[in-house]
């Protein structure tokens, strides 16, 4: 009988042809050192720029990697490989480096955010994983960067757990939500397992239980004193929640605490939160905060910011765990460059979509800033390339055609890949939680605003060096002439 039981193990969270191809390689002796590059295609929800996430679960996920006996015996019972394949299963370990940006970075479309070294075999099993890893985190820790951005200064909670894609979305969401720039979740196990700050407030079944709104205010405050945050929705907002509130929150700063608010989680929120703002200083409690909720996302945060609305704390929820407005990041993984004869043969994919034919070989980007730090441009090298600061560099489009342009006034240029992992040991100690979140922060600050507009924002360059951009169109032009394109 099968069992229902789930295995902790995340060996097998691979797509079976990984697999497939794995055997293949092994019974036709094909296992060469190979280089894949995983990049994305275009900017998530129409933005300027995408927060590179996930990299911390992807290093432990790799470091981790073992076929157990269940994982063999399972293999074995679906018929499709062979004993020797299983052998050489039993013994795996990944041995092979990987290059990444620092967690927390801006990347933009066309750029390696991961350079993956190693065998054949290795590299294509991680292939599905990285990219659930990497395409969900950076997606949401993007979707947070714009609530945040949006929100003006204000403060953000994400409160998705209940909508989120399953537990392990749930928990991915609020790792990469706090990156893009959360400031706490109400996800208490995301707490836990992450060091990231937990808040919450009350259900509308608080308010429900007791016999009146006044008395499950004044049972919540009692306990909570210094953090009171009622709801004030739950049968009238302007005829009976705020009043009661009021009456709650004057005693509580009489008392001498601190913190006190109210919470509204439906109606026109501006025109209540203008409303409630206006009562609370009536009575004195300037200091009392609003906080609002109510399927929000960015483009409503700045519609009522705009609007003049007095929100403090936003609390977001299911659109930014499910990612609104833009369900997957198209993050691809692509082979890059091959072994052969001791050194790496660059490898090419050619498409009639000029988007998506590849950058072929070994690469290493390059960011190009002003005086201020301001990021200007990226520039995708080979590895072996040693740009020089000072000199102009030509920039050529991605896509191989003419256009292209001469950078010659930046003050600073910085190679993005670092090594995070070599011979399947991650390099040095990972960075905390929080100073990658800090690292995001400060990174969407030094970007020019043109870039973090929510409707129509600058598009950021992203180009090809005189050697890159010369190796791709010669490798082009020879698959085309073969006839190794589609």
């Amino acid at each position: 009988m099968a069992s229902n039981n789930r295995s902790p193990s995340l060996t097998l969270l691979t797509d079976f042809y990984e697999l497939s191809m794995m055997q293949g390689y092994l019974l036709q002796k094909e296992n060469p050192g190979v280089v894949f590059d995983m990049f994305f295609r275009r900017q998530p929800f129409g933005g300027g720029f995408a927060v590179f996430a996930g990299l911390e679960d992807l290093l432990k996920y790799v470091s981790a990697l073992a076929f157990s006996q269940e994982d063999l015996a399972y293999l074995e019972s679906l018929g499709a490989f062979r004993p020797e394949f299983l052998d050489y299963l039993a013994g795996f370990r990944f041995t092979g480096d990987i290059w990444a940006m620092d967690e927390g970075t801006l990347a933009f479309p066309g750029e390696p955010l991961v350079r993956v070294h190693g065998s054949l075999m290795e590299t294509q099993l991680i292939e599905s994983a990285l990219l659930a890893i990497i395409n969900f985190q950076t997606l949401i820790a993007t979707k947070s960067a714009r609530v945040r951005q949006a929100a003006n200064g204000g403060t953000v909670i994400e409160f998705g757990l209940r909508r989120a894609q399953g537990v392990d979305g749930a928990l991915s969401a609020s790792r990469a939500a706090f990156i893009g720039g959360a400031h706490a979740t109400s996800n208490t196990l995301a707490g836990k397992n992450f060091g990231i700050p937990v808040r919450g407030t009350m259900a509308h079944s608080w308010v429900m239980a007791f016999g009146s709104e006044r008395e499950a205010f004044e049972k919540y405050a009692e306990i909570y004193p210094d953090g009171a945050l009622l709801l004030i929705d739950t049968y009238d907002t302007l005829g009976s929640g705020i009043d009661n509130a009021i009456a709650i929150g004057k005693r509580l700063t009489a008392e001498g605490h601190r913190n006190f608010g109210v919470r509204l989680d439906s109606g026109d929120l501006e025109y209540l939160s203008k409303k409630v703002r206006q009562r609370l200083d009536d009575a004195g409690l300037k200091e009392a905060r609003i906080v609002a909720s109510n399927e929000l996302d960015e483009n409503i945060i700045h519609q009522l910011i705009t609007q003049g609305a007095p929100i403090d704390i936003w609390g977001v929820g299911t659109n930014l765990v499910t990612a609104g407005g833009d369900p997957a990041l198209t993050g691809v993984y692509k082979i890059a460059a091959r072994e052969k004869g001791g050194r790496f043969v660059p490898t090419i994919k050619v498409s009639n979509n000029p988007e998506k034919t590849t950058n072929p070989g070994v690469k290493q980007v390059w960011r190009f800033t002003n005086g201020a730090k301001s990021p200007l441009a990226d520039l995708i090298c080979l590895a072996d390339e040693e740009p020089a600061s000072g000199k102009p560099y030509t920039f050529h489009h991605p896509s191989g055609d003419y256009r292209k342009f001469v950078l010659s006034e930046y003050a600073g240029m910085t190679p993005l890949l670092g090594l995070k992992m070599k011979a399947g040991a991650v390099v040095g100690e990972l960075p905390s939680i929080t100073a990658i979140r800090s690292h995001a922060g400060e990174q969407l600050d030094l970007l020019d605003d043109t870039y973090k507009r929510l409707i129509n924002p600058h598009v950021y360059r992203v180009s090809l060096s005189d050697k890159l951009g010369a190796m791709k169109a010669l490798l082009v032009k020879e698959n085309l002439a073969q006839g190794r394109h589609r």
